[in-house]
C-alpha cells in the first residue's frame, strides 16, 4: 500500500519522506490556508521534496475554468497530480486532463456509482472520504470495499486513495480491503508505530538495562 501524507507542511513532508513513509502528497485549499502560503510557490516545493504525485486541487466550479486550472497547476512539475471534485463538471475536466496525459485525483467521492463515473472518466486516483461518512452514521470502510469490488470486476485501473483518515484502524481496515493508497496527516501516519505493549516493553527492558550499569558505548 502506497503512503500519501495530506498537509502542506514542507517540514513534515520532509521528515516522513526521510524516512520512506511517503509516496506522494495530497492538499487542498484548507490545507494550503493553513499552511499560510500561496499556492503555487508552496506546492512546487513540495514537488521538489517527494517524487511521487502531488495532488493539487482546481477551485474553480465551471468545466472551462477548471480544465484551465488543472492545466496551469500542471505546468509546476511532472509529478502534479490535478484534484477536482466528483461533480459533473469536474467529470468533464478529468476526461479531458487525463485523455492529455495527465494524472487526475478525482476527490470527495461518497457513493460507489461516483466511483465508477470517475473511473470511466479516466481518473488515476479516486478519493472515498471514510470520516466524513463516519461523521453521519454510515460505515466508509463499506464504501472502499464496494468500490474495490466494482473496480476489480471490471479491470479498471484508477487506483483507489482512502481518504479523510481519522484513525489508525482506518489505515488497517484500508489496507485488508485492498485499497492502493491511503493519504492521511502526518499525525496519523506516525501514530502507526504507536503501542502500548510497546512502550511497557522497552520500559521494562530499559530499567533491566540500568540495573546491569553496563554501557555500550
Amino acid at each position: 500500500m502506497k503512503f500519501f501524507v495530506d498537509t502542506a507542511d514542507v517540514d513534515a513532508i520532509r521528515e516522513l519522506n526521510d524516512l520512506g513513509m511517503v509516496d506522494g502528497v495530497t492538499t487542498n485549499p484548507s490545507l494550503i490556508l493553513k499552511s499560510g502560503r500561496d499556492i503555487l510557490e508552496v506546492t512546487k516545493e513540495i514537488c521538489g521534496i517527494v517524487d511521487g504525485p502531488v495532488s493539487a486541487e482546481v477551485v474553480a466550479l465551471e468545466a472551462d475554468a477548471m480544465i484551465a486550472e488543472g492545466r496551469k497547476l500542471a505546468e509546476i512539475a511532472d509529478n502534479i497530480t490535478v484534484k477536482v471534485p466528483l461533480t459533473w463538471a469536474g467529470l468533464k475536466t478529468c476526461k479531458v486532463l487525463s485523455d492529455e496525459g495527465r494524472m487526475v485525483n478525482v476527490t470527495l467521492c461518497f457513493s460507489a456509482n461516483q466511483a465508477l463515473l470517475a473511473a470511466k472518466a479516466g481518473a488515476t486516483f479516486i478519493s472515498p472520504f471514510i470520516g466524513r461518512l463516519d461523521d453521519i452514521n454510515l460505515d466508509g470502510m463499506d464504501l472502499i470495499q464496494d468500490i474495490r469490488t466494482i473496480y476489480d470486476n471490471f479491470g479498471f485501473e484508477t487506483q483507489i486513495l482512502a481518504a479523510s483518515i481519522r484513525t489508525v484502524n482506518h489505515v488497517t481496515q484500508s489496507a485488508l480491503i485492498g485499497a492502493d493508497v491511503i493519504t492521511a496527516p502526518p499525525s496519523v501516519i506516525k501514530s502507526l508505530a504507536s503501542h502500548p505493549l510497546t512502550d511497557k516493553g522497552l520500559d521494562a527492558f530499559m530499567k533491566d538495562w540500568a540495573k546491569t550499569g553496563q554501557s555500550i558505548l
